[in-house]
């Protein structure tokens, strides 16, 4: 006969390590939220009590506009033209300056002739060129997508530089062992390593990106989230300006996130070396 066997409710340590997970989400979702809740009131009691509203307004007033804007259309005439923008030029900006970045790190002579004159148009203050580029280009959509996108790629170029000439130099000698020519160690060793340092560049970029498209709007265009800001302080509206800082807000938030998860998606083998 068969001995019977006992069953434990012991649950096992995938189990474990899930549970503590999700706990530690949760305290931190609940921990941000009690931060964002006190600043919150404390802003709105200090708007109502200590402060002018005039020079801070107040929660509630932010509220209101956004409802207003919501109401009149304008949140959905300003918001998807400003996200278009950003996000047009933040892919522009990724590709060019992944694709250079990763040229560049490989190929180390062509570095060394194009490194100065790439350093000095670094150097430039990149929100200076929005006039330049509205000369050129006229006021329209493409001038803020160029300029957003000359800030994004040098940034993302000099994280894909650095992410291949990091790569392990022991791992590309084995994968050579291996009987891997250029293409297989640049598909199996370089490009991975230069693709985390990409995402990095990617997540620094998020708002610059959105820097560039708002400024751009700012000096020369009558639709956008820049639009509403100048229209805001011109009119003396401190609420409309804070409502429009909340909208860059919200937006450089699901970008960030947006990226994020493009990384932990392109990225999984990163999970199984930790």
């Amino acid at each position: 006969m068969n001995s019977p066997t006992l069953k434990t409710d012991v649950p096992d340590a995938d189990d474990q390590q899930d549970e503590v997970g999700r706990y530690k989400v949760l305290t931190l979702v609940l921990g941000r939220t009690a931060i964002l809740l006190f600043v919150l009131v404390l802003w709105e009691y200090a708007g109502r009590n200590w402060l002018d509203p005039f020079w801070i307004s107040k929660p509630s007033d932010i509220a209101a506009r956004l409802q207003d804007w919501a109401a009149n259309g304008s949140l959905l005439l300003h918001v998807p033209y400003t996200i278009a923008e950003t996000v047009s030029g933040f892919v522009i900006g990724t590709v060019a300056g992944g694709v250079v970045g990763f040229l560049l790190g490989w190929y180390r002579r062509l570095a060394e002739f194009i490194d100065p004159f790439i350093l000095a148009i670094y150097s430039l203050p990149k929100v200076a060129l929005a006039p330049l580029f509205i000369l050129w280009f006229g006021i329209g959509f493409q001038t803020k997508v160029i300029l957003t996108a000359v800030i994004v790629f040098f940034l993302v170029l000099f994280n894909a530089y650095a992410g291949v000439r990091n790569a392990s130099k022991e791992l590309i000698d084995i994968v050579r062992l291996m009987g891997a020519g250029t293409l297989g160690v640049m598909w199996r060793v370089v490009l991975p390593s230069a693709l985390t340092m990409i995402f990095l560049g990617m997540r620094i970029s998020v708002p610059y990106a959105l820097i560039g498209a708002v400024v751009g709007e700012m000096m020369a265009s009558n639709r956008g989230i820049g639009f509403l800001i100048v229209q805001s302080t011109g009119a003396f509206d401190t609420a409309g300006a804070f409502a429009a800082f909340a909208i860059l807000i919200v937006i450089s938030s699901v970008l960030n996130g947006l990226v994020q998860w493009s990384e932990a998606h392109f990225l999984r083998w990163k999970s199984y070396e930790q």
